[in-house]
């Protein structure tokens, strides 16, 4: 794939199909965000997001999507060391758990992706704090996601604050653009140099994801070929928000 040549430029219309599908992706998980605690199966939780997509005439993003086998699910649902991808099941979420919730919308053709890492009752000190960090350096990212900024300073910037508290981003996955199709340009690593890059435009349409590993930078996908894991068994996060690049602030389509 040639992400250069995969950019779109949305039009105002498209925009506002956009903010639907978001705010339709918004609802999903706060219905999730509502429904976490210990006991429950990510399976009902994958459930609950589904029937919210559903009762507004939307559809899920993921379910089907090719890969080693089509994905079989509306969320990922990733727990601890596990980043991004991860299956919902029978597994029940525990006490002291931390879990990153994946969610993707489509209406009337367009995409809203979005995605939250929150805490199973009581976590640690070491799990807020992780968990601080990386919502905060989505912040910093969708700051610089501005015409006339380019694509390496949404990842020096996200990379500086990071690195900067210790932790450790994944080189393997990235943001991307995002609008009739799930990925499209240009793509958007959490890292990079300043002032490199494609050169963003009011128009476009990212999705942003920083993925936040506390150990180690490096990750393996488990057997069921889809759930990506820190390599050490660290603990992980992962926030993202579909984001709307403009002349002046930028806007955030996924929210309620």
């Amino acid at each position: 794939m040639s992400w250069e040549r995969a950019i779109t430029i949305k039009t105002e219309r498209e925009l506002s199909i956009m903010r639907q599908a978001g705010r339709i992706n918004a609802l999903a998980l706060q219905r999730v965000r509502e429904l976490v605690r210990p006991g429950v199966t990510t399976a009902e939780l994958d459930k609950a997001a589904e029937e919210v997509i559903r009762s507004h005439g939307a559809q899920p993003a993921f379910l089907g999507v090719p890969g080693a086998y089509p994905y079989p699910a509306t969320l990922t649902v990733s727990i601890n060391d596990e980043l991004v991808h991860g299956i919902p099941g029978k597994r029940k979420l525990k006490e002291g758990d931390i879990v990153s919730i994946d969610c993707g919308t489509i209406f009337e053709g367009y995409v809203g992706d979005s995605a939250f890492t929150m805490g199973v009752g009581e976590i640690s000190k070491e799990a807020q704090e992780l968990i601080e960090v990386t919502e905060k350096a989505l912040a910093i990212g969708i700051d610089k996601l501005r015409a006339g900024n380019r694509v390496g300073d949404v990842g020096a910037a996200i990379q500086a604050f990071v690195e900067g508290q210790g932790y450790f981003l994944t080189r393997e996955y990235t943001g991307h653009g995002v609008g009739q199709a799930m990925w499209e340009g240009p793509q958007v690593p959490n890292y990079g140099v300043a002032g490199r890059g494609t050169l963003l435009r009011s128009g476009m349409t990212i999705a942003l994801e920083p993925m936040v590993l506390a150990g180690t930078e490096a990750t393996w996908v488990l057997p069921d070929q889809w759930t990506v894991a820190s390599k050490d068994g660290g603990l992980t996060a992962h926030f993202e928000h579909t984001v709307a690049v403009m002349n002046g602030d930028p806007v955030i389509l996924t929210q309620p």
